[in-house]
């Protein structure tokens, strides 16, 4: 684990090094952006629209026997896909979407000796390859988690109206009830965070596989694993350190 840990860290060093052309690395980072954030438009969409449904559909059985106002439903659904639902199940399903392509990429460079190829030639590799997929990803994946906080939200209308848990009055008047501005600034933090764990991970992976296509598949495997490992441990640091 140590050694990992290390060989992660000084791989990580070296991606901070001056470039030696900066329009080289923007037209890649331009690339990952389009890769990463448009690419993943669909899947962060329907996720969070179901999840914001279902979030609408258990609250309001819960609240069925209880006194609590009908409006409450909004008001949880809101809170809870701004504060949890929406950074860390985006991430989730990011991790397993961008985070195997990466790993995948990169890992076959390595197999087919691009890597070596582009050392040879005095290239700074870790930073070529792996810093605009970083850099993409801590701009794109906090911009999908807003949307995803927003479908979140119209995925709970959409159950409310649908079956008529409570009046589209009620649920909007949840949604703009005891607003806290400071849980949006927490959702881009974890954003952030998740984002540049679930990559700089995944490139790891890919970075250092060695072998045939079989150690390919289990270094794929093994970055979407540790990144959620690693995504669902910094949500609970990060929920101690800013609640």
């Amino acid at each position: 684990m140590f050694y990992h840990l290390g060989r992660y860290f000084m791989l990580m060093k070296s991606m901070f090094s001056k470039p030696e052309r900066f329009s080289m690395y923007w037209k890649a980072t331009a690339r990952q952006m389009n890769d990463i954030g448009v690419g993943s438009l669909i899947i962060v969409g329907l996720v969070s629209i179901f999840i914001g449904a279902v979030t609408a559909v258990q609250f309001a059985y819960q609240l069925q026997a209880s006194s609590i106002p009908p409006y409450y439903v909004g008001y949880i659904v809101r809170d809870i896909m701004i504060i949890e639902l929406a950074p860390t199940f985006s991430c989730l399903a990011l991790a397993g979407k961008v985070g195997s392509n990466i790993a995948a990429e990169i890992g076959g460079m390595r197999q087919k000796e691009q890597i070596d190829a582009l050392e040879v030639m005095g290239v700074d590799t870790a930073a070529y390859l792996i810093a605009p997929k970083i850099i993409a990803a801590v701009v794109v994946i906090p911009m999908l988690v807003i949307l995803s906080a927003f479908m979140g939200m119209m995925g709970g209308y959409l159950a409310c109206v649908i079956g008529q848990l409570v009046t589209i009055a009620d649920f909007m008047q949840g949604l703009r009830s005891f607003f806290i501005p400071y849980n949006v600034f927490m959702m881009e933090v974890k954003a952030f965070v998740f984002a540049f764990l679930l990559t700089s991970i995944s490139c790891y992976q890919g970075y250092f596989v060695k072998g045939g296509s079989i150690e390919l598949g289990k270094a794929s495997t093994s970055a979407v694993v540790i990144s959620n490992i690693m995504i669902l441990l910094a949500d609970y640091v990060i929920a101690l350190l800013m609640t």
